[in-house]
C-alpha cells in the first residue's frame, strides 16, 4: 500500500455517471454489510474498541483496530472477471528501501467494466457504510490501485500515515494461500513513545477478503516477504479519506554516541593493513581518486593472516548479538563490543585508532587529523561530495551566520570524532530512510570493511545504497565483498540504507550471513 494520494477524484455530472455507468458491472457487495443490525452493533464496538465479530464480519482491536470481512463480493463470477481484468493491466516494478513488488497505474480512471463498477461500490455505497459505523466524513477521493507481490516481494514495516489518509483497505484476490507462503499481513504492537515493537498478528491472504484498519499513529504493518516461487499475491488497496487521526509528536531517537580516536601509534597499521596502502605515492593516488569520485574500494586492504583471524573469530559462540530497531527504521543485529574475541576487538580499535584517523585523511584529503592541512592550505580544493560541493555548501552556511563572530567560530578546527558498529547480516535484515535521519544528516565519510561474504549475490540484497534526500535517484551502491574496505563521503543531502535481505540468501550461496564493521568519521 504504497500510493500516493491521487488529486481529481471528484465527484462527477449525472451525464458522465450515467455513461459511466452503462459500461460497469454492478459489484454487489456481501449480506453482512448490507445487514443494519451488523451496522450498528459495529458501530458501538467500535467506539468502545471491543471485539465484536459475525458470520463474516470480525472486528479486532488488538494492537489496533482492524475489521476483516470475507467474501467482501457476493459474485464469484464477478471476481473471477475482475482478476481478469487485474492482471491485463501494465504493472511497474517499485523498489527502494522499504518495499520491492509490482504496482499498477492508478485505477481511479479505469473503464474496464469489473474495475469500474468495484471502484464505484467500494467509494459509494462502501463509503457510506463506512461513515455510518465510524461516525465520521470521508470524502469520496478515489485512491485505488493494484499490486503483485511475487517471489521475495516484500512491504516493510510502516504506519500508512500521510496527511488526508483515515482508513485502510486491502482486498485479496489470491490463489490458495497458506502461511508458509509467506506475504502475510503482519501486525505490530507499539511502545510507549508509538514505535513498533513486534509482530502481534499475522494475516494470510485469503480469496475475496477485505481487511481494513484506521491510519493513527500506531497502525504499523508490513507485508511479509513472499516466499512462494510460483504463487502471486494479487491484491487492490487504498485510502479512504478524511480528517487524519490526532497524532502526538514524534519520537526523537538520542544521538548516537561519537568519540574522538585513541592514542595507537603506526605500529598497529603495520600490523594490520596491507603495506601496499601504507606507501606514501599509492596514498597519494588514492586521494586522487576520492577527490574525483567522492568514494573508493580499496580492495585487500587488511594483510590476509589478520582478515582470517578475525573471520573465523566472528563465528565464536562467545559474541552477543543485539536485535537493533525499531521495525520502522533498522532490523539487524549489532555486536556488544565487550564480548567480542581479542583480535576482533583489536581490529575494532585499529579503526579508531589516531593513526587510523591519519590515514584516512591521506587517502581522502578530509581533516581527520591535526596533521593534515587545514582547507585554507589547499589550493582550490575542489572536493565534491554526493549531492553537493562541500566547499560551496559551507561557504553559503558562513554567509547565512548570524553575525561575524559566528563566522569566525565556524572556522576554528574541531575535533575529529567516529561512531562505529559490528554488524551481522541475514534473512529479513535491513535498515530504513527515516525522517529523522534527513534531519540530522551531515558532511561524515562512511566506512564499510565487510567479512564472511565470499560467493554473497547482490539479488540477496544486503548492499548499501546511497540515494538523494527526497528523491528516486540511486548515486552509489556498495556491495558487500570480503576485505573490500568502502569510502563514502556524503553530505547533508544525502541518505543511505541497507536492502533488505531476502529468501535468496537462504539458498545455495556460500555466504547465508555476512559481517561488517560499519564506522562513520566526521571531521
Amino acid at each position: 500500500m504504497t500510493s500516493k494520494r491521487q488529486q481529481g477524484g471528484c465527484i462527477e455530472s449525472n451525464k458522465k455517471k450515467k455513461k459511466t455507468n452503462n459500461c460497469e458491472e454492478a459489484a454487489e457487495l456481501c449480506p453482512v454489510v448490507r445487514d443494519e443490525n451488523v451496522r450498528r452493533t459495529l458501530k458501538e464496538a467500535w467506539t468502545q474498541k471491543s471485539h465484536y465479530t459475525h458470520g463474516d464480519l470480525e472486528l479486532d482491536c488488538l494492537p489496533f483496530p482492524h475489521c476483516i470481512i470475507k467474501n467482501f463480493i457476493h459474485s464469484e463470477h464477478f471476481l473471477v472477471n475482475l482478476q481478469r481484468e487485474l492482471f491485463t493491466l501494465n504493472f511497474h516494478t517499485k523498489s527502494n528501501d522499504l518495499y520491492k513488488f509490482k504496482q499498477s497505474d492508478d485505477l481511479s480512471k479505469r473503464t474496464e467494466p469489473h474495475i469500474a463498477g468495484l471502484r464505484s461500490a467500494l467509494f459509494g455505497q462502501f463509503r457510506l457504510w463506512l461513515e455510518e459505523v465510524l461516525g465520521v466524513k470521508l470524502e469520496p477521493t478515489v485512491d485505488i490501485s493494484c499490486a503483485k507481490y511475487e517471489y521475495t516481494d516484500v512491504l516493510l514495516c510502516h504506519d500508512d500515515e500521510l496527511e488526508g489518509r483515515r482508513l485502510a483497505f486491502i482486498l485479496y484476490l489470491v490463489p490458495p494461500w497458506h502461511s508458509s507462503d509467506g506475504g502475510s499481513l503482519d501486525l505490530y504492537t507499539t511502545d510507549c513513545h508509538y514505535q513498533p515493537q513486534s509482530v502481534f498478528k499475522s494475516l494470510v491472504p485469503s480469496w475475496n477478503t477485505l481487511i481494513l484498519f484506521e491510519v493513527s499513529p500506531v497502525s504499523f504493518h508490513q507485508v511479509s516477504e513472499v516466499l512462494s516461487e510460483d504463487k502471486c499475491r494479487l491484491s487492490l488497496s487504498g485510502w479512504f479519506h478524511g480528517t487524519s487521526l490526532e497524532r502526538p509528536p514524534r519520537h526523537i531517537e538520542p544521538p548516537i554516541t561519537r568519540n574522538p580516536h585513541i592514542p595507537k601509534d603506526e605500529t598497529l597499521l603495520l600490523e594490520w593493513i596491507n603495506p601496499l596502502y601504507l606507501d606514501i605515492s599509492h596514498q597519494e593516488h588514492i586521494q586522487g581518486e576520492f577527490e574525483d569520485n567522492s568514494e573508493i574500494q580499496l580492495k585487500a586492504f587488511l594483510r590476509e593472516e589478520k582478515f582470517s583471524q578475525v573471520s573465523e573469530a566472528l563465528q565464536l559462540a562467545q559474541i552477543q548479538w543485539m536485535r537493533k530497531g525499531p521495525a520502522n527504521k533498522r532490523c539487524y543485529e549489532a555486536a556488544c563490543v565487550d564480548t567480542l574475541p581479542q583480535c576482533v576487538s583489536a581490529c575494532w580499535e585499529l579503526l579508531r585508532s589516531e593513526a587510523f584517523f591519519l590515514l584516512l585523511s591521506n587517502f581522502t584529503g578530509l581533516r581527520l587529523h591535526y596533521l593534515c592541512p587545514a582547507d585554507d592550505d589547499d589550493d582550490d580544493d575542489d572536493d565534491d561530495s554526493y549531492g553537493e560541493n562541500k566547499n560551496e555548501e559551507k561557504k553559503d552556511e558562513e554567509a547565512t551566520g548570524s553575525s561575524n563572530e559566528t563566522a569566525v567560530q565556524s572556522k576554528e578546527p574541531s575535533t575529529p570524532q567516529c561512531c562505529g558498529e559490528l554488524r551481522r547480516w541475514s534473512h529479513g535484515s535491513y535498515t530504513l530512510l527515516h525522517d529523522g535521519e534527513a534531519a540530522r544528516a551531515e558532511y561524515a565519510l562512511d566506512l564499510i570493511l565487510p567479512f564472511s561474504c565470499a560467493g554473497w549475490q547482490s539479488e540477496c540484497g544486503g548492499f548499501t545504497c546511497y540515494v538523494a534526500n527526497e528523491e528516486d535517484e540511486e548515486l552509489l551502491t556498495v556491495n558487500p565483498e570480503d576485505n573490500s574496505l568502502a569510502l563514502v563521503y556524503r553530505d547533508k543531502e544525502t541518505l543511505k540504507f541497507v536492502k533488505y535481505v531476502n529468501h535468496k540468501s537462504n539458498n545455495d550461496s556460500s555466504s547465508k550471513v555476512f559481517h561488517d564493521f560499519s564506522f562513520v568519521y566526521y571531521e
